[in-house]
């Protein structure tokens, strides 16, 4: 076994040798790393082709074996591509400027569209109250509404936006979207530039103002801003691991993003974005045959010679999915809408396509990570059972092997992607996000393949009651019983029926096995909801804040705030009751005490829509989101631990 571990201790301790030597912004360290990745990932695929394959016999051995390497082939290709890419990375923050023109009258015509279609008031009321207090120059805000609610159209009038709404909801989104560019399109004075926002998704002051300087690139169709989510999505919620791991998106934002803008082939993602007017009306709007109308969106205006970048800046603030059911739906959403994209006339094959190699490479990676990853994920569960259970030998190896020729790409590969990401990717943490939702992407990946075309748009919900505990009974009923398989096949294997000469392999079958256990307890705890009143909205902060009360003024410190109240630090505080303005980012904002805390006092905003109109956007202005600069292992193994055994 020693001797087995020999590979991976070298490449474990050459990796934390090189790498204090290398910066992460570096095209020439990060393609190093992802070369030996390949280097390591090809010994071992050699292995497994020459070496561990069954006889080519029509026996059940090989029956399994040949297909589950083909698969795992093309789920080592799709990491090939991923590390490809991520071996470049850009930093438009530096390029992004706030020009005084901006905050001129006479700057570029922006028309911003939030697309609704039955969110609740309290999340658009926020959207909207942020989106009108932007400091640009030159806009009009549209609530595009698809659910025509009198009481938004009211809502619209009193917050100062306009609203439009259209007598049918043929093409969801994307119909949504073409509709209002029909309509600012025959105004006076139509848009030179159109941003768009979801329904959940609030701007901050500054996110036109720094987007539209990235427009003055003629060649410039998109400006893409990442997503940033302000409670945490249900596996950190469910798990309990809200404050050591990040959400899952954080990955694909902070890192995917800016390395495939680095090749020219970063995407629209829909939201926080802003597009050039002339563009869209170039390719006739958003294009209506794809589910990811976004993404789409992007490959046609490539088409015509415009390019999307991404500013990798927090210039918007939305909601993560906060249920599994939802979380699930978006996934299987944009894989559908990949799978029609890859079937369609803008496809990877499509010799209709004007796209240039890179962005069909760009595609074919997608359309891997979808396809190839998810399939072997779930094909990695079943082959130890049909050794531990029926003797079905698919790899004909032992765990020594295994590890001498495995575990130095694991150990490379593993740490690469973590330096690379800054914590952002664990293996362990990346197995469950993707069992959680692969029965409904792989359905996706099916559905889209064979039948791409007549797919409704499915929304994914926000807000709703989220106090009460909730089992996502599905997902635990499979994932329950494939834990229990995997438990009985080693139960079967090693104290009731002991396979002998076979033990060397039921090594490895074994510490397969445990391994997905662990993994399948973990998704199992994923699919138990743990009751939350949004609790994240509620943010420490540690900083100086301005006071009156009955025309005196005095300086307190912040010490927690949300969109309703607040508490402060404050040796002489007020008594309960009483009425005090606070000076949030410059914002006055009127509050009531309502009660007094060990070292201050606590307070609850006004109710009334100036003051509301005030707080959100004095809190939507502030530093808010957590941010991670890198994640450990031991603290998210610990919560893990925590919330198995707590």
């Amino acid at each position: 076994m020693t001797t087995a571990l020999t590979p991976g201790l070298i490449a474990l301790g050459a990796f934390m040798a090189i790498v204090p030597l290398l910066r992460r912004d570096s095209t020439m360290a990060r393609s190093f790393l992802a070369i030996v990745s390949v280097v390591f990932l090809l010994r071992y695929l050699h292995w497994r082709v020459t070496a561990t394959l069954p006889p080519p016999h029509l026996t059940a051995d090989a029956v399994i074996g040949y297909p589950f390497m083909l698969l795992e082939a093309a789920s080592l290709v799709a990491v090939t591509l991923s590390l490809l890419f991520l071996s470049r990375t850009i930093d438009r923050s530096r390029s992004a400027r706030i020009d005084s023109r901006a905050f001129n009258p006479g700057a570029p015509l922006i028309d911003v569209f939030i697309c609704t279609y039955n969110e609740e008031r309290s999340i658009l009321e926020r959207t909207i109250i942020g989106a009108t207090g932007m400091t640009y120059g030159n806009y009009r805000v549209w609530v595009l509404d698809d659910g025509r609610r009198p009481w938004l159209r009211r809502l619209a009038g009193e917050l100062g936006c306009h609203y439009l709404t259209r007598p049918d909801n043929h093409h969801a989104k994307a119909g949504n979207i073409n509709h209002a560019l029909r309509h600012v399109g025959a105004m006076p004075k139509p848009p030179q530039f159109v941003a768009i926002l979801d329904a959940d998704f609030v701007p901050r002051p500054d996110f036109l103002a720094r987007t539209i300087s990235l427009m003055d690139d003629a060649s410039v169709g998109v400006v893409q801003t990442p997503q940033h989510f302000i409670n945490p999505d249900p596996i950190q919620s469910n798990l309990a691991a809200t404050d050591v791991w990040p959400d899952e998106q954080r990955f694909f934002f902070d890192i995917l993003l800016p390395a495939k803008d680095a090749w020219g082939v970063a995407f629209c993602c829909g939201t926080s974005s802003l597009i050039r007017y002339d563009g869209l009306v170039r390719i006739g709007g958003f294009p209506t045959d794809s589910v990811t109308e976004d993404y789409l969106v992007t490959l046609r205006l490539k088409e015509r010679g415009l390019n999307t970048i991404y500013l990798n800046e927090r210039l918007t603030i939305g909601l993560a999915p906060e249920g599994l059911k939802e979380y699930i739906t978006q996934r299987a959403r944009w894989c559908l809408g990949l799978m029609q994209i890859v079937r369609g006339r803008s496809g990877p094959l499509s010799r209709e396509s004007k796209l240039s190699f890179i962005d069909r490479l760009s595609l074919v990676d997608a359309f891997m990570s979808w396809s190839a990853v998810y399939t072997s994920k779930v094909a990695g569960l079943v082959v130890p059972w049909l050794f531990l259970l029926f003797g079905i030998k698919a790899v004909r190896a032992d765990l020594t092997e295994l590890l001498r020729f495995f575990l130095p790409f694991y150990v490379w590969h593993s740490l690469s992607m973590a330096w690379l990401s800054h914590g952002r990717s664990l293996a362990m943490m990346t197995d469950v996000s993707q069992l959680i939702a692969a029965p409904a992407v792989l359905r996706a990946v099916a559905t889209g393949l064979l039948r791409p075309k007549g797919h409704k748009f499915k929304v994914t919900a926000k807000g709703g009651d989220r106090d009460r505990r909730f089992v996502e009974w599905p997902l635990l009923r499979l994932y329950g019983t494939a834990l229990l398989v995997t438990l009985a096949a080693i139960a079967y294997a090693f104290i009731l029926h002991l396979r002998g000469e076979n033990i060397a392999y039921g090594g490895l079958a074994l510490t397969w096995s445990l391994y997905n256990a662990f993994i399948l307890t973990v998704v199992c705890f994923v699919c138990i909801e743990q009751p939350r009143k949004r609790k994240a909205e509620r943010f420490d902060r540690n900083e100086t804040v301005l006071l009156r009360q009955q025309g005196k003024s005095h300086l307190a410190r912040l010490a927690d705030i949300s969109i309703t109240g607040a508490r402060l630090i404050d040796p002489d505080p007020p008594h309960p009751g009483s009425a005090i303005e606070c000076r949030i980012y410059g914002r006055p904002i009127a509050a009531v005490v309502v009660r007094r805390t060990a070292d201050g006092f606590a307070v609850r905003f006004e109710e009334g829509m100036d003051t509301r109109v005030h707080a959100i956007r004095a809190f939507y202005a502030g530093e808010y989101v957590r941010a991670y600069q890198g994640v450990r292992a031991l603290p998210v193994g610990k919560a893990l631990l925590m919330r198995l055994f707590g």
